[in-house]
C-alpha cells in the first residue's frame, strides 16, 4: 500500500486546434501525456498546473476551467492516482527554460495525431482528459476553495 496520496494535475492546453503534449520517459519506455505531475505540499492545484506546464513544456499558461476529476489505479505499479484535470490558454513560450529531465519534448498535436499515437500514451486518462475537454461540460475554477 502506498505511503501517501498520489494527487495529480494534469493541463489540456488547446492553441490553433493542437493539443501541447509531452514525450517522457515512463516505466523505461518513452510516452505521450498532458504536462502534468503531483500537487506539492503547500500549493494549489492550480499553481501546480501552471508550474508543471513550465517545468515540462517551456509555456507559461493560464488555467481557465476545471474539466474533470479522475480516479486511475494502475496497473504497471499499483498506485492510485487521483488526477484534475484543468483546461488552460497559452501565454508565452519561454525558450530559456531547462526542461525537466525526463523529458523529451514538448509538442503540438491535433486530435487525430494524438488518436494515431493512442498506444503510445502514459495512461487512458490522457485520452480522457482531451475528450472529456471537447465534450464539456468545462467547470469554473472557483469551484476549487483554498481557504487562507
Amino acid at each position: 500500500m502506498p505511503d501517501r496520496i498520489h494527487l495529480t494535475v494534469a493541463t489540456v492546453v488547446k492553441r490553433d486546434d493542437k493539443f501541447l503534449l509531452v514525450r517522457e520517459f515512463s516505466d523505461q519506455k518513452s510516452v505521450l501525456n498532458q504536462p502534468a505531475g503531483h500537487v506539492e505540499p503547500g500549493e494549489t492545484p492550480l499553481e501546480a498546473a501552471v508550474r508543471e506546464t513550465l517545468e515540462e513544456t517551456g509555456w507559461h499558461v493560464r488555467p481557465t476551467a476545471l474539466i474533470s476529476f479522475t480516479t486511475y489505479l494502475s496497473p504497471t505499479n499499483g498506485i492510485t492516482y487521483y488526477r484534475l484535470a484543468i483546461a488552460a490558454d497559452a501565454v508565452e513560450f519561454d525558450p530559456k527554460a531547462t526542461l525537466d529531465s525526463d523529458i523529451e519534448e514538448a509538442l503540438w498535436l491535433d486530435y487525430e495525431e494524438i488518436l494515431q499515437n493512442e498506444n503510445s500514451l502514459r495512461s487512458p486518462m490522457v485520452m480522457q482528459a482531451i475528450n472529456d475537454y471537447l465534450k464539456g461540460p468545462l467547470y469554473p475554477l472557483d469551484i476549487l476553495k483554498t481557504p487562507r
